[in-house]
């Protein structure tokens, strides 16, 4: 039989996940993200679909990042009355995240003068059709297809798509965790199919230090406390904070530290943490062990949950040593710029990036070493230490993207390369023809591909 994957989203650039598996009879989607990080992404996340949404008739999420959920709020907006389907945490987590989103764009189309680009409306009639499921349970859908979500070890609740017909499985890696992380275990590699649609935003670069993580921000956490300085962590409210204070935690509970005045400077990322509280489950042994002993292991001496944005202004205030954790994550938005505003000219800052940069973002030009940048069009001297720990990212880098395909690529017909920049996606598929002898290709934005399901 003969389908067509039609690359909507996330092709030449690492955000904007939106692929269709379309049958002739089935219309499948997996994630609606949003375009992050472009100058011109407002505009672009505002455009019609390439696609009629009211065609659609089941929508899979991959995880709950903006860049994987963005849109489907619009998506239902413009007509879409499918089901959607996901893991439990997943559709906890969208639930803050279209809230937060909402909060967010509200306030920008008033200061813009223009349209929000859904409603909260919008944001329930999605939520009324999101139905939740656990890793290997089957999803019967019409046309003989199954499914089934695979744990990607990404976020919480984070999963792959398998969608099998007539013994052709098709698989959506969405995005694949880093191995190992804080809090979460490895992600399980897929075997036995035809076709792959994988994620390459480190697919041309190794992560060197993800076993010295932990040793690196310690690092810099005595640095700060000897400098009497402020340590600044733009972090994504979703599962690198959580990953980051679960590592302080057990460094200052183990006495490898001191107790050090630490702000989680983030509403969303305080409300995310709770969904991690009641999740355990979907953690790793190890982290589910420590927790049934007892440990909080979101909470140690020092931690402040601020709030308001009265309680965040007051930070500044505190003269001794300390840690700001605040969104968002590549200081394109959120309570970070303010921190930023406030500490980059000073030399005993040290910004601490613990996550990818999208190119454009203020994180990004920081990265790259820029000595000034332009924070809500207030012109910022930088002469605080720039830093990143790469081995904090979510993402698996070049060497474990080839191993996840490795693990199961004997029968594969075609792996598609997406979800990264231009230069990432290319490098992989490369990679993956030269080492594994796969039959890889980087897709163009909105190709459509015929293929064998």
């Amino acid at each position: 039989m003969s389908s067509t994957l039609g690359f909507y989203g996330g092709v030449g650039s690492v955000t904007g996940a939106n692929f269709m598996l379309d049958t002739g009879r089935l219309a499948i989607l997996v994630d609606c993200g949003l375009v992050q990080g472009d100058k011109f992404a407002q505009e672009i996340n505002a455009k019609d679909f390439a696609y009629d949404p009211s065609h659609v008739d089941v929508l899979f999420v991959t995880h709950a990042h903006a860049d994987h959920i963005g849109r489907i709020p619009k998506l239902v907006k413009d007509g879409f009355r499918g089901l959607i389907y996901s893991t439990t945490p997943t559709k906890d987590l969208a639930t803050i995240m279209f809230d937060d989103a909402l909060h967010i764009m509200e306030y920008e189309a008033k200061r813009d003068d223009r349209k929000p680009l859904f409603s909260q409306n919008d944001i329930d009639l999605a939520l009324s059709l999101w139905k939740t499921t656990g890793y290997h349970e089957e999803i019967k859908l019409e046309d003989d297809v199954t499914a089934i979500f695979t744990d990607a070890g990404h976020i919480l609740g984070s999963a792959m798509v398998q969608l099998t017909r007539d013994g052709k499985k098709v698989v959506f890696t969405g995005d694949v965790g880093n191995v190992p992380q804080p809090l979460l275990g490895r992600p399980e590699v897929p075997v036995g199919y035809d076709y792959m649609v994988m994620e390459s935003v480190y697919g041309d670069r190794v992560h060197e230090e993800v076993e010295e993580r932990t040793a690196i921000l310690q690092h810099y956490i005595e640095e700060t406390i000897r400098k009497q300085g402020t340590l600044i962590i733009p972090a994504f409210s979703l599962e690198r904070t959580q990953g980051i204070l679960f590592e302080i935690n057990n460094m200052i509970e183990s006495g490898a530290v001191p107790p050090i005045k630490t702000y989680l400077d983030s509403p969303l990322a305080i409300r995310v943490t709770d969904v991690y509280r009641n999740s355990n489950e979907y953690l790793k042994p190890e982290v589910q062990d420590q927790i049934e002993a007892g440990d909080d292991i979101f909470s140690f001496e020092g931690l402040s949950f601020t709030e308001t944005m009265k309680e965040s202004s007051q930070i500044a205030k505190f003269g001794g040593p300390k840690i700001i954790i605040a969104g968002s994550g590549m200081s394109h938005g959120g309570r970070i710029r303010q921190h930023e505003k406030q500490f980059l000219g000073d030399a005993n800052t040290t910004l601490l990036l613990v996550g990818y940069q999208t190119v454009g973002s203020v994180g990004r030009l920081l990265q790259d070493g820029a000595k000034q940048v332009f924070i809500d069009k207030v012109a910022v001297r930088v002469k605080a230490q720039v830093a990143t720990i790469r081995g904090f990212s979510g993402h698996a880098d070049r060497n474990q993207l080839i191993d996840l395909v490795y693990g199961g690529c004997k029968d594969a017909k075609q792996v598609f390369v997406t979800m990264g920049e231009e230069k990432a996606s290319l490098f992989l598929t490369q990679r993956l023809r030269d080492y594994l002898g796969v039959n890889a290709i980087a897709p163009e934005a909105n190709a459509e591909v015929e293929i064998d399901f």
